[in-house]
């Protein structure tokens, strides 16, 4: 179902989230955190690239990037934007070889995986001392309650809270797949022994997803400023509408 879904949005994904000022807002503070991990000449995987942004991002750097996607609409849009893509599902990740000095999975990939342990298999391909920086869909998103709650929709409200919703809508789209919301704590156990969490942020504490389209240029840029004071605290990461991750390999 999740692959069906994102060949459906595969031509208009960078429409729906990408290209939005809060897309690109919550791209550019991942890519903050990221960025310093992967020098240039490193060799890294791109983890449910969709259509090949940060692929682009970091290519142009200088970092040669190995990407993949389920969806073999989104490998075909990254492929013609010249990033080498190749279809393959977080789940088969066993069947890689080789050896890379990193890698990353933005956006909410591993949102669409059941068991966050499908990652186990990295442990094999990423070089000690290698990062992987994961950034999911947190369970609780303060902006989406207080959006929904507002129009009186409990049930958009409180719809990540118990870790999955199995009619979940996304990118307003009215196709309904799967979403799982797995804790920092079940991430950080389906990895170890292997890897180390090194480092925990919000991206999207203040700015908000990008369906909550109201806000001005002057506002967003306000609430930029909020996150880049606050979201790494503890107690502000835990409402934002995504969590990054940076894991090391032991």
């Amino acid at each position: 179902m999740a692959t069906a879904f994102f060949d459906r949005v595969a031509s208009r994904y960078d429409e729906l989230w990408t290209n939005t000022d809060t897309g690109r807002l919550q791209r550019a503070a991942v890519w903050r955190h990221v960025d310093p991990l992967f020098r240039t000449g490193t060799h890294i995987l791109d983890l449910g690239c969709g259509t090949g942004e940060d692929a682009v991002h970091y290519s142009e750097a200088g970092v040669r990037v190995t990407a993949f996607d389920a969806s073999p609409e989104m490998v075909r849009v990254a492929r013609n934007r010249g990033v080498d893509a190749h279809v393959l599902a977080i789940e088969e990740l066993s069947t890689l070889e080789g050896s890379y000095d990193g890698a990353i999975s933005n956006f909410g990939a591993l949102n669409c995986v059941p068991d966050p342990a499908e990652l186990r298999p990295l442990a094999q391909l990423i070089r000690p001392g290698g990062h992987l920086a994961i950034c999911i869909i947190g369970r609780f998103c303060l902006r989406e309650s207080l959006h929904f709650l507002g129009r009186g929709r409990i049930g958009k409200a409180i719809r990540r809270w118990n870790g999955v919703n199995r009619s979940a809508s996304l990118l307003s789209t009215s196709l309904d797949l799967s979403v799982y919301y797995p804790t920092v704590q079940q991430i950080r156990r389906a990895l170890a022994p292997d890897f180390v969490l090194s480092k925990t942020t919000g991206i999207g504490v203040c700015v908000p997803p990008s369906y909550i389209s109201t806000l001005s240029p002057k506002a967003l840029a306000f609430c930029e400023g909020i996150d880049r004071r606050l979201a790494h605290r503890r107690f502000f990461r835990a409402l934002s509408d995504h969590r990054l991750l940076i894991f090391r390999r032991k």
